[in-house]
């Protein structure tokens, strides 16, 4: 008799009031009980900890924000036969711009001329040296909200006035790249191979790509130094999944990182092929390896985001020639899914240590600040039309374009109560009903 092999103990990693990027649907046909930990900020480590020993659990699987990094790098040491996926040093570039710089340094990825300070006089001699347009960006956290954090400063002048009113800290700017057809490109990758990627075109009159603020995207004519350029990224992090941001400079013609990181927004089938892979992975093969012509992107795109949305479980055969003699369609760009290298600590870029003491430090880089953010209606009820674009994002199951697009309503004065959001999104009475406990009425 075989004897059966023995599949890894698998749990779902998530946290209070951060929206969930895998559940059980994306592991379809795993057959044994999929566990859950929920992380709930604020003096739980050892709680989290105890609860992984006791469910056995040998892989751990969910992305970790930015304030729980920190916090995760200790949890992670204290489960050293706990498989993450992604990997703690696979995450490093989630955590804030400055650690993508310093992947990008650390492994020879092209990425624009950026200074990272927090030295006021070293910035302030940047500014009035450097070239311009440069990119200014709030250096923490994965995520720009829509673009809300990222300002583009033309002269020494704009630059000084916004570090007095934002005040940033790192200093963080970038040279502007002259992006080409003003647009930039987001390729997301399984197994280091490219599976979906698009263009992201700054609206009428607008420089920011988002789509939240006006821009546009297609799925066409993706270039390939593009894909070469995040499959090199890819690589270099490790990562069983990946997304990139890329622009290229139309004068030369290169391709530049502007934003990687495992944590993204993707199509439900897209967290399908996800979850096949790791499945494939830690089954040794025993799963199907999902298999993604490369440029698939550019047939589904034809399809609307509503019907995207709903798709799951997307298959695609490999093509096999009907005779002798029959043309073969190759795959074009041979990039193949391939098994990720196993992360180590020596993967990981120095970061740059800020000269203040943690007490001193802005509140948003503390992760005490999200705990309290987190314990949303214990303390106070939300205001709709003065909700900040953080607070909306601690909302559980709160989304960033949503977030994004809630606060233009807000402010264009289209909404004063929650419940008005009905006549603006597709979400289920029961999401809306559950936001509007936390605002007054």
């Amino acid at each position: 008799m075989v004897k059966k092999q023995k599949l890894p103990k698998l749990g779902f990693l998530y946290l209070d009031y951060v929206l969930r990027f895998f559940d059980y649907s994306n592991f379809r046909g795993w057959p044994d009980k999929i566990e859950e930990v929920t992380y709930h900020w604020k003096n739980d480590k050892t709680r989290f900890i105890n609860e992984v020993k006791r469910k056995k659990i040998d892989v751990l699987v969910g992305n970790i924000p930015a304030t729980a990094y920190e916090t995760f790098k200790e949890i992670a040491a204290a489960l050293p036969h706990v498989r993450f996926i992604p990997s703690i040093e696979t995450q490093f570039s989630n955590k804030s711009k400055e650690n993508v710089t310093l992947f990008c340094e650390k492994y020879n990825i092209a990425a624009p001329k950026t200074i990272i300070t927090y030295d006021d006089k070293k910035a302030d001699k940047h500014f009035k040296n450097c070239s311009y347009p440069q990119i200014v960006k709030r250096s923490y956290g994965a995520s720009n909200y829509g673009g809300y954090f990222v300002h583009k400063v033309d002269n020494y002048r704009e630059a000084k006035a916004l570090f007095a009113e934002k005040k940033y800290k790192p200093v963080y700017s970038q040279n502007a790249i002259p992006l080409k057809d003003s647009g930039d490109i987001r390729v997301m990758l399984i197994g280091h191979k490219p599976v979906c990627a698009f263009w992201r075109y700054s609206g009428a009159g607008q420089w920011i790509t988002n789509t939240s603020q006006g821009g546009n995207m297609s799925y066409d004519n993706v270039p390939m130094n593009a894909l070469e350029l995040a499959v090199k990224a890819s690589k270099a992090a490790k990562a069983e999944y990946w997304a990139c941001d890329i622009g290229i400079d139309e004068n030369t013609n290169k391709a530049y990182i502007i934003e990687c990181a495992t944590a993204f927004a993707a199509f439900p089938y897209i967290r399908d092929w996800i979850g096949q892979y790791i499945m494939w992975d830690l089954s040794g093969g025993k799963f199907r390896l999902p298999h993604v012509p490369l440029f698939s992107w550019e047939e589904l795109g034809k399809m609307d985001p509503s019907v995207l949305r709903t798709l799951r479980h997307l298959y695609f055969a490999k093509y096999e020639p009907s005779a002798d003699g029959a043309y073969w369609l190759a795959d074009k760009g041979n990039f193949d899914m391939q098994l990720t290298d196993e992360a180590k600590a020596s993967d990981v870029p120095e970061s740059i240590k800020p000269p203040l003491k943690e007490e001193e430090l802005p509140t948003f880089l503390k992760e005490d600040d999200v705990a309290t953010l987190s314990k949303i209606g214990e303390e106070r009820l939300y205001n709709v039309v003065d909700i900040s674009l953080t607070e909306l994002m601690t909302l559980e199951g709160m989304e960033e374009d949503v977030a994004v697009n809630i606060k233009e309503l807000v402010e264009e004065k289209k909404i004063t109560t929650f419940e008005k959001l009905a006549d603006y999104f597709i979400s289920s009475k029961e999401q809306i009903q559950q936001w509007s406990k936390f605002f007054l009425k």
